[in-house]
């Protein structure tokens, strides 16, 4: 079994349990010594050399598994470790190979070497495997070494050691509709009404401190997976807040929910959506040309005049919206519609642009 140690402090990102980045150190086994022996039996004065080979050392596999969201296991374990090839033995007996450590990490998990920073693997696919780390080669036995001119070799040669590396690794949540919005948006509210989700809701700021995930069953298309990402506020692609450590889920996302708290006064909803674009153009300009819709929220605190009054701001902006009320369901309907409606262009347009 592999063997492993907890490092005295753990190189994580770590906010109230959930942890995006962490860094930790894997270990292929080393390869088994090759084996210098001779055959002695009775009546067998010269039966020569026996020695057998060292066995391989087991490798570093890591494996993608769906039902993984977070890299908490990261906090406590940071070591992981092959196990080493058995040396080999007389009578041409081979050592065993080691066996192979297998790390199960969350889909999304980006692996990069700690000391490069050049990124090994992107592991998207549900039990996508990758070998990080190759076990090392067995040494071989002095019975590899007989000819005709030396037929009793004491030679043999040791196993090759295992790679090993300090890889660092990177959670981006795969979902396909990101939630975002300055604090106190709705975000949380709109996603218990979409989905199954139970996210914490409250009054005050920054309710919700890390990814909740919910599935959305829209109309006419298969479900997808809808995710409120921690709110945003400016500066955020500088750390500010929350910060980076989230906006990388956003990365992720095929559609983008721009919420936007109708409730505002004057020019306020205006000035949200201006800070929430300006900080992902800021940490990634692609984000910008993502599919995405404008949603007001909480209509429901304000009267027909002053939503009016809001929609024409956007309008003279150039820009299109839809308003909600996820409190009393107001506009959810075609809120899925229009979600069902833009999944679906987009899946397609990803086929599309599949090669072959």
């Amino acid at each position: 079994m592999p063997g492993f140690f907890i490092s005295d402090d753990p190189p994580i990102h770590l906010i109230m349990g959930f942890i995006d980045e962490a860094k930790f150190y894997v270990k292929a086994g080393d390869g088994g010594n090759g084996c210098i022996s001779f055959r002695r039996e009775k009546f067998v004065p010269k039966g020569g050399p026996n020695g057998g080979d060292g066995g391989k050392g087991g490798d570093v596999y890591l494996v993608a598994d769906r039902n993984l969201h977070s890299l908490i296991d990261f906090r406590f374990r940071s070591h992981f470790k092959a196990e080493p090839g058995l040396g080999g033995q007389g009578s041409d007996k081979h050592g065993r190979g080691g066996k192979d450590c297998i790390i199960r990490v969350p889909l999304g998990s980006v692996i990069r070497d700690a000391e490069t920073g050049t990124v090994l693997v992107d592991l998207v696919q549900p039990e996508q495997s990758y070998r990080v780390a190759a076990g090392g080669k067995g040494g071989l036995g002095n019975a590899r070494f007989a000819t005709s001119t030396n037929r009793a070799p004491r030679r043999a040669t040791p196993g090759r050691p295992g790679e090993e590396f300090w890889l660092i690794i990177e959670l981006k949540l795969l979902a396909d509709v990101g939630l975002i919005g300055l604090p106190n948006a709705g975000k949380s509210t709109l996603l218990s009404k979409l989905s199954a989700a139970n996210p914490k809701i409250a009054s005050y700021p920054f309710t919700t401190l890390e990814p909740q995930l919910g599935v959305l069953h829209c109309p006419y298309t298969e479900p997808c997976i809808i995710a409120d990402i921690p709110g945003l506020i400016e500066g955020a692609h500088q750390g500010a807040g929350l910060g980076h450590q989230f906006l990388r889920h956003i990365e992720r996302t095929s559609i983008l929910l721009h919420l936007i708290d109708a409730a505002n006064p004057d020019d306020q909803p205006l000035r949200d959506y201006q800070i929430l674009a300006d900080e992902l153009a800021a940490y990634n300009q692609e984000l910008l040309a993502r599919a995405h819709l404008i949603v007001l929220t909480k209509i429901d605190l304000i009267d027909d005049q002053q939503l009016t009054q809001v929609k024409e701001l956007f309008a003279t902006a150039g820009l299109e919206v839809l308003a909600i009320s996820a409190e009393t369901g107001v506009g959810l309907a075609e809120l899925r519609a229009m979600i069902g409606s833009l999944l679906e262009a987009t899946r397609k347009k990803e086929a599309h642009d599949l090669p072959g």
